[in-house]
């Protein structure tokens, strides 16, 4: 099972993420790869039952171990559908902590393309009884340093984040990876976006999504 360690800063304004590439590039880490994203969230309302079913004939049978094993031993699990540069992904992220499935620190992971299109895989979801919790637009820049992988996203609603992951396998080095992300931002200047901030930004994009997908507008959630 593969394991992520993601701890978030939020910048909010372009300048603040203009200066966040300055200080990357300093360290000759280069932008390796730039493009825009749909992510549409699921709330769990449904059986997972009848979405493993629908969804195992998609995968190859080493993909089919560890989307059963997510599935079926996580815990608050956080269902979502991606498009990204015309390709279609499940996402589903289950926590291993006490943190939130949707943006905890300490996560399993299974995002692979599928052969449908975003609106195929969509329907799988609705027709398992599972109804969208929001849906969510940005265009993100990726870069890469050793195990590190950082992301700058454009979010509407949120305005810029920056993103800092390791992937392991080894559940118990969790800890020492999380610290080791922490110090890396600390280099950088950035402090984390704590927990209860970001779940109260998410609660209200949750709610008003509507008005913010697609746009370029920004609200500010202390």
């Amino acid at each position: 099972m593969k394991y992520e360690v993601e701890i978030k800063s939020l910048l909010q304004t372009e300048e603040n993420a203009q200066k966040l590439r300055d200080k990357l590039a300093e360290q000759g880490i280069k932008l390796s790869n730039k493009y825009k994203q749909l992510n549409h969230y699921f709330l769990n309302d449904g059986d997972f039952s009848k979405l493993e079913e629908k969804l195992l004939s998609l995968f190859d049978n080493e993909k089919k171990e560890k989307l059963k094993k997510i599935l079926e031993e996580g815990k608050e699990h956080s269902l979502r559908t991606r498009e990204m540069n015309g390709e279609a992904f499940f996402v589903v992220k289950a926590s291993v902590d006490d943190t939130t499935s949707s943006n905890g620190i300490l996560r399993m992971e299974f995002e692979e393309g599928v052969e449908i299109s975003l609106d195929e895989l969509n329907k799988i979801l609705e027709d398992a009884g599972f109804s969208y919790q929001a849906k969510w637009s940005r265009e993100r820049e990726e870069y890469g340093k050793d195990d590190f992988y950082i992301t700058i996203d454009k979010n509407a609603g949120y305005g810029y984040l920056s993103e800092f992951e390791i992937q392991t396998e080894v559940q118990e080095k969790l800890d020492e990876t999380k610290q080791k992300i922490m110090d890396f931002m600390g280099e950088l200047g950035l402090k984390e976006l704590s927990q209860d901030r970001l779940e109260r930004m998410f609660e209200f994009y949750n709610k008003n999504w509507r008005d913010y997908y697609g746009t370029e507008k920004v609200f500010n959630i202390e």
